[in-house]
């Protein structure tokens, strides 16, 4: 791991006080009694007793195996471990790195089989990673941004805060409270794992007083389910296009960058839709590329 990512975990372990406080927000958080938690794990009741009230100091290899029951992301695994005094596990690179060089591939390769319709690739903030040609053109019609204008790169452009300007997409976005609220709920899942004074709380607060802002009401309702799809409907110049979108990741990463990648891919929801996007097809095969 680079001294920038070990800098950065360590800063964030000012959200536990120390492995027992972390071990306790994990397993309060996943639903698990010190009993449950014992019998998925294999570890004695006892012990996990002893590990919160700090009576007992975990081992590296203990602090992974209790990360990984309790599904604790992997930038929280790393703080669990800095926590208990040990090095970070797993690493955390730019998608760009030369390491990441076969994923960057696979997900250009996944952005691709989408067209003519949109994808992109988001990190755990909802920041552009990815676009294939159908997404950044969609994006260009919307903003009426000229066809050879680049949107910018290294993750500068954050989707959600996107939606919610009104010098962006919100005018065109029908359904911009429900498409923006669950947005924010994202949002707020990481800001529940960072803690206060993190990256992401700071953006949650952001993005929550603009969407007030913006609608002039009381603040967007973060304590609902997200739905298992998202209805996107976007309206432009006479032309209605009704969409919807799923989510996906990627299974069993071994890396901070690679576990919070999101891919975000859009299908028409009738005919309608998708006979605008094959008609305005702009993808040719390998087109997806780093914004």
């Amino acid at each position: 791991m680079n001294t920038a990512s070990i800098s950065s975990a360590a800063s964030s372990r000012q959200y536990f006080s120390d492995f027992s406080a972390a071990l306790r927000y994990w397993r309060t958080r996943r639903g698990f009694s010190q009993l449950q938690l014992s019998t998925i794990s294999a570890v004695s009741q006892r012990h996990i007793s002893f590990l919160e009230s700090g009576r007992s100091q975990p081992s590296r290899e203990l602090i992974i195996k209790l990360g990984t029951v309790l599904e604790v992301p992997l930038r929280q695994r790393n703080i669990m471990l800095l926590a208990a005094g040990f090095a970070p596990a797993y690493q955390e690179r730019k998608l760009t790195d030369p390491e990441l060089f076969a994923v960057h591939q696979a997900l250009t390769f996944m952005l691709d089989q989408q067209s003519p319709y949109p994808a992109l690739v988001v990190d755990r903030l909802w920041n552009l990673q990815l676009a294939n040609a159908p997404a950044a053109g969609m994006i260009k019609w919307l903003l009426d941004l000229p066809d050879d204008d680049e949107i910018p790169d290294n993750g500068a452009v954050n989707v959600i805060r996107l939606m919610l300007d009104p010098d962006g997409l919100r005018p065109h976005l029908a359904n911009w409270e429900e498409v923006c609220a669950d947005g924010l709920h994202w949002i707020q899942r990481e800001a529940m794992s960072d803690g206060a004074g993190s990256e992401a709380t700071r953006l949650l607060a952001e993005l929550t007083a603009l969407a007030c802002n913006e609608m002039h009401a009381e603040p967007i309702n973060l304590d609902r389910h997200a739905l298992p799809f998202m209805p996107v409907r976007l309206r432009k110049d006479g032309v209605e296009l009704n969409l919807f979108t799923t989510i996906a990741t990627l299974g069993t990463p071994r890396d901070v960058t690679v576990h919070e990648l999101r891919i975000e891919s859009f299908f028409p929801a009738d005919a309608a839709t998708a006979e605008w996007f094959q008609e305005h097809a702009m993808a040719p095969v390998g087109a997806a590329k780093a914004l």
